[in-house]
């Protein structure tokens, strides 16, 4: 106990001369190994969501970013244009952007 009063009741300089740098340079390198971390899996991210905008084909089941599930009838572009009601023939055209995922299963509907 008196040890850790005496380490305490020393200025900065005599407790530790180098820990504030030691502090510095470890939160440095570990900032950048999340910084490199996160951006390579944004990276990752974009590809996959690109590879599958260029696949996309007439008769994909996909959702789109507002939650609308239709089928693909026309791909132009930078267009998509689905078939949302079977019944009534109900198409609607959007971005390829707002598309967010192709549906397989209903257990993709996430």
């Amino acid at each position: 106990m008196v040890q850790g009063l005496y380490i305490l009741s020393q200025t900065p300089s005599e407790a530790a001369p180098a820990g504030g740098a030691t502090l510095m340079i470890g939160l440095m390198l570990a900032m950048g190994v999340f910084f490199f971390m996160t951006s390579r899996s944004q990276k990752r991210e974009k590809n996959q969501k690109a590879d599958m905008l260029n696949n996309l084909s007439k008769n994909d089941r996909v959702m789109t970013i507002g939650g609308v599930i239709g089928t693909v009838v026309g791909v132009k572009e930078n267009e998509v244009t689905l078939k949302i009601d079977e019944a009534t023939n109900t198409r609607m055209t959007f971005t390829k952007r707002s598309i967010q995922q192709v549906v397989t299963s209903d257990a993709d509907l996430k």
